[in-house]
């Protein structure tokens, strides 16, 4: 959230508050999902996308923070090679490397 608000709050205060506000505080936030499954359909819809690389690696961080473990990530994106294809499936579990190694040097 902190880094949303460096980057985007001069340039456009009203996108960091929709995101925050509606994103996090509407949505997000609601307890009819655990936060792993939650985790686990944002992995999802992010990797499917394809277009989304930093967000992606923010979630996988997320998921890994409060628990999901690296082979229930793996699996996932697995799973989207039959729904999304191979190109987002590839994205992401590089996506999935990338926050291994940046969590890893820390």
């Amino acid at each position: 959230m902190e880094r949303l608000k460096s980057a985007y709050n001069d340039f456009s205060p009203e996108l960091v508050k929709f995101t925050l506000e509606y994103g996090y505080a509407d949505i997000f936030s609601r307890d009819n999902l655990s936060e792993k499954y939650r985790q686990i359909a944002t992995i999802s819809a992010l990797t499917a996308l394809g277009t989304a690389q930093a967000q992606l690696k923010f979630h996988i961080n997320a998921g890994l923070n409060i628990g999901l473990a690296e082979t229930e990530i793996k699996e996932i994106m697995l799973l989207m090679t039959v729904y999304s294809g191979f190109p987002s499936a590839i994205n992401g579990t590089n996506a999935l490397k990338e926050v291994l190694a940046e969590r890893a040097e820390k």
